[in-house]
């Protein structure tokens, strides 16, 4: 499993790989992606709309769409079952990571899914080119194949309360989880699922240029958790988005897809 890649490595492969800008802001953020991609995006790059290409017919942010749904959009973006896809984002929330996931869920090869480690933020810091085309690619005939098991719903979230099958990691800030900060979402009640424990995604990146930590600080940072290693590790957050950045840094250490629940607080959290 390539979960991430250097940009370094990015700007040699640049023409051999099939690149996705995947930034998606908060709301409050008052950014739109989809118009700084048009003004600045790493080279023959397309931009993936996360809002858009979730599951529409639902009230929940993010949620995955439906196979056929995702087999079309992808072969719109010529994007081949043998293409090594690089996802990038230019967000705080490093939302690239959702869009890694997306792709797992859906059966593309683990080798050839990729995360720009550091994403855009990097890449303009070490003056790397951008561009303001955007490439088109002729369609293509892409097949998926869900995994089933690597997304949670609120029934199972709900059974593993009481016989606590799994551990549960919620993604969210220290703030948020322990209900002493309002959600962004007025419609949600504050605090977390019981049994689940925090660990806020911003404490696995390097702030200054939002790389993952290394391995072995990544390795002490789980450790502190006390999780029970005989136990599958599953991803909560806000909306389903930086729970992926948690599953990320744990395939990095054992190789694993992530397990994420889908709706996270957005559906658990609704008063």
């Amino acid at each position: 499993m390539k979960n991430l890649v250097s940009t370094e490595w990015l700007e040699k492969n640049i023409d051999n790989v099939r690149i996705l800008d995947s930034s998606w802001h908060m709301p409050s953020s008052n950014r739109n992606a989809s118009q700084e991609f048009l003004e600045g995006h790493i080279s023959n790059s397309n931009f993936f709309d996360l809002d858009k290409h979730s599951e529409q017919n639902t009230m929940l942010p993010h949620m995955l769409p439906k196979k056929m749904f995702w087999e079309r959009l992808i072969s719109d973006l010529g994007i081949k079952n043998s293409d090594h896809v690089i996802v990038y984002d230019n967000s705080d929330i490093i939302s690239s990571c959702r869009t890694w996931y997306n792709f797992l869920y859906f059966g593309h090869n683990s080798d050839l899914i990729s995360v720009l480690d550091g994403g855009l933020k990097k890449w303009l810091k070490e003056n790397r080119n951008v561009s303001k085309k955007n490439k088109l690619f002729p369609q293509s005939s892409y097949t998926a194949e869900e995994k089933l098991n690597m997304v949670l719903n609120k029934d199972q979230i709900n059974f593993n309360i009481k016989n606590k099958t799994f551990e549960l990691i919620d993604a969210r800030n220290q703030e948020r989880f322990e209900g002493l900060q309002q959600e962004p979402r007025k419609e949600l009640k504050i605090g977390n699922i019981q049994g689940s424990k925090n660990l806020p995604f911003t404490s696995i990146v390097n702030q200054s240029d939002n790389t993952f930590k290394s391995s072995g600080e990544l390795e002490l940072i789980f450790k502190k958790l006390k999780l029970d290693p005989s136990k599958e590790i599953a991803f909560t957050c806000g909306s389903g988005v930086t729970a992926c950045i948690l599953g990320l840094a744990n395939s990095i250490l054992n190789g694993k897809n992530p397990i994420i629940y889908d709706g996270s607080w957005s559906e658990y959290g609704l008063k």
